[in-house]
Formats: C-alpha cells, sequence, structure tokens
C-alpha cells in the first residue's frame, strides 16, 4: 500500500504508541535456556560438521555470537517491536559487510551476506549490528568507553542517514552508492584482499592438474570431493538454477562446462549446512569460474514473524533479500533444489572481502561504525518506507541513545551465553 508523505508521517509518530523510542534500550526477560536454542537451530544440520562449528564458536565471543542468530532473534522477539516492516539483512554483524565485485568488475563496499534475510523491524538489524560493533572492539582491545562512542556513533549515524534518505526522491535513494577514500589505509587493505580474490587464484589455491584434468584439491576439514550420486545431482540442479538467471546471464553460463564439484565448510553460522562448490571452464582453464552452492534453511525470523512476501524456497528468498537490499548484485545468483533441500548459488569469493575484528581498534572502530550506519540504513531506506521510519525516529538523540545502551546490555548478555556454551560444551551437552 502506497502511502502519502504526510500519511507516512503519522503513522511512523504513531507507532511510537506502540513502543516508545527510550524502550528501544530495553532488553527482554528471557523465558527460554539459549543452549537449548542453540541445539535445536542444530538439528537438521551435518552431524559430523557440528564439532567444527562448536570449536569455531568457542574462539571468542564475537566468533560465538556470529555462529547464534537463533538465540538474539528469540530475544529480539520476546520484546516489544516497532511495528515499522522493512527487508532485514537478518544477520547483521561487522563480518557481514564488505567489498565484492558488481556485474561492471568494480569492487564496492555494501552488506554482502543474507542467509537470514527476512522482513522484519527496522530495528532488529540495527540492534544485532550495534551490539557487533560493542563485541568487535572488545576483541580488538578496546576499552568499554571506546566502544560506546562506536555504538553510539553507529546509532547516531543510522538514525541520520535515514533521516536524510527520507528527503531524497526513491530513485536517488535506490541507486545510491557508498563512497570511501580508498587510500585510506584501514579500507586500502580490504580492498586490496578483495582484489587478490579472483577465479584465476581460487583455481591455483583450491585445485591441481590431474590425470583426469582439473580436480578440488582436498584439505581436511575444509574441502573434500564429491562423488557419484551426489555430484551427478549437483550438477543435474544447475540446468533448474540456469533457469532462474536472466536471459542474457544465461547466455553467459551457458559458455561454461561443469568440470567438478566439491565440498567446502565455510563461516560459522553456516558450517553444518549443504556447501558445494562447482569447478567450471570457459575455453581452457584460464576461463575458470567457480560457483557456490549454499544451501538456505528457514531464517531464524520465520519462527517469530511472518512475512507473507516471502517465497516458500529458500534460495529465492535470500536473492531476493539481496536484491532489495543492495545497489548492485552478483550478476550470477540464483537459487536450486536438490535432494528436497532449498540452495542458494552464487559466485564463489569473486572479488569479496571483509574486515576481521581484530583490525578494529583505535579510530578504525569508529570510522568503520560509519560506513555500517550508512550501509544499513542504505538497505533499509531502499526496502522500507524511510519517512515513516524518520517520523518515528524523529530530531532528537532519544532512539540513538536508546539502541546504543541496548547494544551494551545485549554484548555483556552475549559473554555470558558465550560463558555458558564453552560449559555445556565441556560438559558433553551438544554431543547428546
Amino acid at each position: 500500500m502506497n502511502l502519502s508523505q504526510s500519511e507516512s508521517e503519522r503513522k511512523g509518530l504513531a507507532q511510537r504508541q506502540q513502543l516508545s523510542r527510550p524502550d528501544l534500550g530495553k532488553l527482554a526477560k528471557r523465558k527460554f535456556d539459549p543452549i537449548e536454542v542453540l541445539r535445536e537451530s542444530c538439528r537438521n544440520r551435518i552431524p559430523k560438521l557440528l564439532p567444527v562449528k562448536f570449536k569455531l564458536m568457542s574462539g571468542s565471543p564475537f566468533v560465538f555470537y556470529r555462529g547464534s542468530v537463533e538465540i538474539m532473534a528469540a530475544d529480539l522477539a520476546a520484546g516489544e517491536h516497532t511495528g515499522i516492516d522493512l527487508q532485514l539483512c537478518g544477520d547483521a554483524h561487522v563480518k557481514n559487510f564488505g567489498f565484492y565485485a558488481t556485474p561492471g568488475s568494480d569492487i564496492v563496499l555494501d552488506v554482502n551476506d543474507f542467509d537470514e534475510t527476512w522482513r522484519g523491524p527496522w530495528e532488529w538489524d540495527v540492534k544485532r549490528m550495534a551490539a557487533s560493533i560493542a563485541l568487535a572492539g572488545r576483541e580488538a582491545g578496546e576499552t568499554d568507553s571506546r566502544c560506546k562512542d562506536a555504538v553510539s556513533e553507529f546509532t547516531a549515524r543510522y538514525c541520520a542517514w535515514i533521516r536524510r534518505f527520507a528527503s531524497m526522491p526513491t530513485l536517488d535513494v535506490a541507486r545510491h552508492r557508498i563512497t570511501r577514500d580508498y587510500r585510506d589505509p584501514f579500507i586500502r587493505t580490504a580492498l586490496e584482499k578483495a582484489e587478490r580474490s579472483t577465479p584465476l587464484i581460487n583455481l591455483k589455491k583450491l585445485t591441481e592438474k590431474t590425470a583426469h584434468g582439473r580436480r578440488f584439491r582436498v584439505q581436511p576439514n575444509a574441502l573434500w570431493e564429491v562423488e557419484g550420486k551426489t555430484k551427478t545431482a549437483v550438477l543435474n540442479a544447475l540446468k533448474d538454477y540456469a533457469s532462474t538467471l536472466s536471459p542474457d546471464h544465461q547466455f553467459l553460463f551457458d559458455r561454461y562446462r561443469a568440470v567438478d564439484v566439491g565440498f567446502k565448510v565455510v563461516g560459522t553460522g553456516s558450517v553444518g549446512t549443504y556447501d558445494y562448490v562447482v569447478l567450471l571452464l570457459g575455453y581452457d582453464d584460464n576461463d575458470p569460474l567457480f560457483l557456490q552452492v549454499k544451501e538456505e534453511p528457514p531464517s531464524a525470523y520465520a519462527l517469530y514473524i511472518k512475512d507473507a512476501s516471502a517465497p516458500s524456497h529458500q534460495g529465492e528468498r535470500v536473492v531476493r533479500g539481496q536484491h532489495m537490499l543492495q545497489v548492485l548484485s552478483d550478476m550470477l545468483l540464483g537459487w536450486c533444489s536438490i535432494d528436497g533441500r532449498d540452495f542458494l548459488v552464487r559466485h564463489l569469493n569473486d572479488h569479496k572481502s571483509s574486515i576481521d575484528p581484530e583490525e578494529l581498534s583505535g579510530k578504525r572502530l569508529v570510522e568503520y561504525s560509519r560506513v555500517c550506519a550508512e550501509l544499513l540504513a542504505k538497505g533499509h531506506a531502499r526496502s522500507g518506507d524511510s519517512i515513516m521510519l524518520a517520523a518515528y525516529l524523529g530530531r532528537s538523540d532519544k532512539a540513538s541513545r536508546a539502541l546504543q545502551q541496548f547494544a551494551m546490555k545485549y554484548a555483556d548478555q552475549v559473554e555470558a551465553d558465550y560463558t555458558a556454551f564453552r560449559k555445556a560444551l565441556k560438559r558433553g551437552d551438544f554431543a547428546k
């Protein structure tokens, strides 16, 4: 339903009655066991990969946070929300923002992970992102005072950008691209990592020549061969995947032939899902294409809030969410099904990189918080009613201060959950 500007403003102001701006800082009282929520989320995962997932998550509170979005989804759903919905990234944290290649070969900075994308209250993304800044700062060795400053910068900038987008023409918002001085050493380091992540580099890194042609190189606990019926099923699924591409991108994809399939362990939250990599070649070995065929379970938020616009296919859900939030997306983004499971298909690591938490010390933490604020606000303005949201936020700092307070309290909660998780892991609770 299209609302006029005055109608959107009135609706935004009215939503303060549903949840006041100071109440954005409240942390709902729990009525669930976070460890049980985590165990339940692993029910349909590949059993032999769960020890790998848990080992990664035991590395630090921030890594635990990355791998336990289900716990925060339950926490957010337990409290009141504003009722101002838009397309959520769903797993907004500092590692899910970074560089990637556009169809025009430019390398841009944007949100780049959408496994949990769902339509829901705007503040859920902001709260998750803000808490991640506090946790990342702590991991980098920063004081709580510095972390609080960075979180405050993020929430204030987010609100300022929403107000700015609310005053812009719709097409200008849709086309808004984030620019930064790439001569800055911090940004330049991440950009250089993205520039080095090319198909030819991946060819050397992930494959080897054999008597049967190019094959994936087995890497213990990271990459292994896929053969027999499973390999055939993956390759057959690529035909259905191609039909989800636009005609011009189908033409491009048809110029490649698939030569091998591997199984790759990637990320933290996704460990335990089926994740295939496919090597395709064009004219010769100097023309490689790597695709990631990644299982997509339902969003962690689907248990708590309805999204009538979401397609039933989980891969398609992710593709739609990505297109809504990004200005420019992977031109080979599509979906397919294998053995009754839904999959997303995309380029594998094509000019993709992100910032590591340990790099976020000193001024870098604050600067990156500013970048993420603009990126998240842009995605929210593209997929929601920025005028309504801007009216709710108002001109004061009530909302940004409350969001900052929530983030610091929630970071403390994550650290407590992390301690409980490590104790449960030591007791063998996850082996039952």
